[in-house]
């Protein structure tokens, strides 16, 4: 096996999708009030198109307090000379107005209430006078202002939501405006975690000389749990290719990915290689990125379990960049999800490029009169600060020798 034959960003992302490409998803349905509890946690995301089945509103709906009108009645009036029209009722909260209006006459209604038949705008209180049962009208009411519209909101077979969409507080409003109590969901995708190291120990210990805090376990499984996956297992594991072998065969089976982070470069203390090539079948298909950080990151396939193994860089902002770009990359490609987009910002300083591989830059976002800038955030890659201190990345591919001071670049949030 050659070590670090690395691929491109693309390349690997290619091949993932090529062993992925008949991968079976899972659905399940939930109820409504499974996707407000679910807007707490772990999003849930759309596993099929969702069509409304009736207008959105399905009756005509005053947006203001006011006067239902006929708009052409009330052209021409203002302050110094009002529009007088009789008031022929008045429209309760929550009931159907059950009477019409023609021109010359106006009715009450409230917000939200039903518009009577015949009127089609609303005139704000503020901009009426009642005197004895004759309502002056002092401002002219456009045809649809102050009305919500019959399908204004959705028509009948309009996409409510499509496949793909986080459930959010938004959509479960959508979901409750067309009377939808259960929503087709995929089943997140389940992963396992492996942090290995003989100077790992655990977060409240101590550490003695030579160790240090294992800092992945965690920042990898919050990373995992926002970008949908459950995280279903999670393990410290000393440099011992015994173990990790032991440990890996009861993580494959009950799981869709598993991350081993550490021992991915060309070390003698290195084993995550030598196991994966030893028990997945076809085994390993990216040794290396062309990628700053990165560049030590293996993906393997297992057909037999259907499970994707990446091994990430020990280092933490190199881990979590990695994952980033290539977990999740595949799990909003899988489901169908459109990535956020990127904001365009002008870099502050120039910028080394690197030659042969493309460089991910942490940067801080900073608004200015004339759009936002992005500020550089230097450090090593085992430095878990850079991330903290950033609110996204920018990409250098790796035909640029850098970026120029003023140069536009896109970030992507964290």
């Amino acid at each position: 096996m050659k070590l670090l034959k690395v691929d491109t960003l693309e390349e690997a992302r290619e091949k993932l999708k090529e062993f992925t490409g008949k991968y079976s998803l899972q659905y399940k349905k939930i109820s409504l009030d499974e996707v407000i509890e679910s807007c707490r946690g772990m999003p849930l995301i759309v596993s099929e198109d969702i069509y409304a089945s009736s207008d959105i509103p399905d009756f005509r709906r005053s947006t203001v307090d006011g006067y239902a009108v006929i708009a052409s009645d009330t052209f021409g009036a203002g302050e110094a000379i009002p529009v007088l029209l009789k008031q022929a009722g008045t429209v309760s909260m929550g009931k159907e107005a059950g009477f019409s209006i023609k021109n010359g006459e106006c009715a009450y209604v409230p917000t939200g209430g039903m518009l009577p038949g015949g009127a089609d705008a609303v005139a704000m209180v503020e901009y009426c006078d009642n005197s004895g049962g004759s309502i002056a009208v002092y401002k002219a009411a456009a045809p649809l202002s102050g009305v919500a519209d019959i399908g204004e909101d959705f028509r009948k077979g309009d996409l409510l939501l499509g496949r793909g969409t986080f459930l959010k507080p938004a959509e479960a409003g959508a979901l409750a405006a067309a009377g939808i109590m259960e929503i087709p969901v995929f089943m997140p995708l389940k992963i396992s975690i492996i942090s290995i190291g003989d100077e790992l120990v655990s977060p409240e210990t101590s550490p003695k000389s030579g160790e240090i805090r294992d800092i992945n376990s965690y920042a990898l499984k919050a990373l995992a749990e926002r970008r949908g996956f459950r995280v279903v297992s999670s393990c410290r594991l000393p440099d011992d290719e015994e173990k990790l072998e032991g440990r890996m065969k009861e993580m494959l089976p009950e799981s869709d990915v598993v991350i081993i982070s550490g021992g991915s470069s060309k070390g003698d203390a290195d084993k995550t290689a030598a196991v994966m090539e030893h028990i997945l079948k076809p085994g390993i298909f990216t040794h290396g990125l062309s990628l700053k950080p990165g560049k030590p990151t293996i993906l393997g396939w297992d057909e037999k379990s259907r499970t994707i193994v990446c091994g990430l860089p020990g280092n933490p902002a190199a881990a979590l960049i990695t994952f980033e770009l290539i977990l999740g990359w595949f799990i909003d490609r899988i489901f169908s999800r459109p990535s956020p987009f990127p904001i365009p910002a002008r870099v502050s300083s120039n910028v080394p490029g690197s030659p042969g591989r493309s460089v991910v830059l942490p940067v801080r976002l900073r608004l200015e009169e004339d759009g936002y800038a992005a500020e550089p955030v230097f450090g090593k890659s085992g430095m878990v600060s850079i991330l903290t201190r950033s609110d996204g990345y920018a990409i250098i591919e790796n035909n640029r020798e850098g970026l120029k001071k003023g140069e536009t670049v896109l970030v992507h949030l964290w």
